[in-house]
C-alpha cells in the first residue's frame, strides 16, 4: 500500500491537535492535487516544516477538490486549522497574491479520523527525506523505508486510540468500498456529493456554487448516512422544499411536485416546472440515489404530510 507523508503549517497542526475533530481539510492555496497515489482510505501523514523534521500526526484521505476559499471555511470551519475565516482568509493572503479572495479556488485534500501524537511519540523522517522536499513524499507499506514507517505509525495509533479506520482492510484503501466502510464526515460527504452531480442541482441545473446544498435524503438525525447514495446536490429553496416534503423523487428518478404548494401558498408557478422532470444523472453510476433512501423520503417526509395525489 502506498500512503503519502505531506508538509504541514505548524499552526495549522498547533490549531488542530487537541480539538478532537472527526474529518479536516488538509489545504493547499493551488488547485492543483498534491499527488496521484491518493484514494479514499489512503494514509495520509502530517510532517512538520524543518527544521522540525518529524511525521506528528496523520488522517484518512477520503477526496480532493477545488472550492472557492469562503465554501472551504463553511463547509470546513476550524477544521481548516484555523480560529475563524479572517484568520484563515490572512494565512492565504500571507501566501501573497489573490489567494485570501473569497472567491479564489484552492485546494482540499479532505481526511477523516485524524490523529496527532502527543511530542514523545513523534516519528522522525526516513533517512530517505532529502531537505529539498517542498510538498511531501510517497511511500509504501511493503518496501523500505515505508514498511518501517507504518509500522511506527500503526503502533502509536494502537496505544493511544481505538481508531475504526485500522479495522478496515488494506484491500479496501484506494478504492470507493472504503467509503461505504468509513465514518465520514459532513464536509466530506458535501465534497462527494458536490462533485458526485457535477456540482450542478439534480433538480434545476443551476451551477452557482454558493447556493447549493448537499442534501440528506435520510436526515442525519434520522441515522441516515453520509453516503452518496444518501445524497442529492439541490439548489437551498429547492432542498428547504424536499426537506419538508413539498417535492420527492418517485421509483423512476423523476421528480414530483407536491400540490400543497399551491393550495398553502397559493404559488408554485416556479416548481411546477420541474414535476416529472428527470434527476439529473450522477458522474459514476456508483453515486446514483439508492432507492431504500427515496422510498423512505416518499414514505416518511412526502406521503407523511399528505402529499399523496
Amino acid at each position: 500500500m502506498r500512503f503519502w507523508v505531506g508538509i504541514t503549517d505548524g499552526g495549522w497542526f498547533e490549531h488542530l491537535r487537541h480539538r478532537n475533530l472527526d474529518e479536516v481539510n488538509f489545504w493547499q492555496p493551488s488547485a492543483a492535487p498534491l499527488t496521484s497515489v491518493l484514494g479514499p482510505g489512503i494514509p495520509f501523514l502530517f510532517k512538520l516544516r524543518a527544521p522540525r523534521n518529524f511525521i506528528v500526526g496523520g488522517g484518512f484521505f477520503v477526496r480532493f477538490t477545488a472550492l472557492p476559499v469562503r465554501t472551504v471555511w463553511e463547509t470546513f470551519g476550524e477544521g481548516n486549522g484555523a480560529a475563524s475565516y479572517a484568520e484563515f482568509s490572512a494565512r492565504l493572503l500571507a501566501l501573497g497574491g489573490s489567494a485570501g479572495r473569497s472567491d479564489r479556488m484552492i485546494a482540499c485534500n479532505v481526511l477523516i479520523q485524524p490523529f496527532f501524537f502527543e511530542e514523545p511519540d513523534w516519528i522522525t523522517v526516513p533517512d530517505d527525506w532529502h531537505p529539498n522536499v517542498q510538498r511531501g513524499k510517497t511511500y509504501d507499506s511493503e518496501q523500505r523505508p515505508g514498511a518501517k514507517l507504518w509500522l511506527d505509525v500503526r503502533e502509536r495509533l494502537a496505544r493511544t486510540t481505538a481508531s475504526s479506520e485500522l479495522l478496515i482492510s488494506d484491500e479496501a484503501r484506494g478504492t470507493r468500498t472504503y467509503l461505504a466502510q468509513a465514518r465520514v464526515g459532513q464536509g466530506a460527504f458535501r465534497c462527494l456529493v458536490t462533485d458526485a452531480y457535477d456540482r450542478k442541482c439534480g433538480v434545476s441545473g443551476e451551477r452557482t456554487l454558493p447556493v447549493l446544498d448537499a442534501a440528506h435524503i435520510k436526515p442525519y438525525r434520522r441515522k441516515g448516512p453520509n453516503l452518496t447514495a444518501n445524497g442529492l446536490l439541490l439548489r437551498k429553496d429547492i432542498h428547504k422544499l424536499f426537506d419538508d416534503g413539498y417535492m420527492t423523487i418517485d421509483e423512476r428518478f423523476r421528480v414530483v411536485v407536491s400540490r400543497r404548494i399551491r393550495e398553502e401558498f397559493e404559488n408554485g408557478r416556479d416548481y411546477y416546472q420541474y414535476e416529472g422532470r428527470p434527476l439529473r444523472a450522477t458522474v459514476a453510476l456508483d453515486d446514483q440515489p439508492s432507492e431504500e433512501f427515496l422510498s423512505w423520503h416518499r414514505e416518511h417526509v412526502y406521503e407523511k404530510w399528505g402529499a399523496t395525489e
